[in-house]
């Protein structure tokens, strides 16, 4: 039994990804390209990643009640 779960854990270790800020990627350090088009706007294309974090995490509402 102890035999199955070690090669369990090894097995994963080996096919699992890197963990970074946004998620789980086959990479450490995505490599975005960031440029201005003509008109001026700002853009940036990263490597998508397996898991994004930020994709699973529910956004939370805004209250409509006045601060004042």
């Amino acid at each position: 039994m102890l035999h199955v779960i070690l090669t369990l854990i090894i097995t994963l270790s080996l096919f699992s990804g890197c963990v970074n800020k946004h998620g789980i990627s086959e990479r450490y350090y995505n490599s975005c390209h960031e440029y201005y088009d003509l008109q001026g706007y700002y853009h940036k294309d990263c490597d998508e990643n397996l898991i994004d974090f930020h994709s699973q995490e529910p956004k939370p509402e805004r209250s409509s009640q006045k601060v004042w």
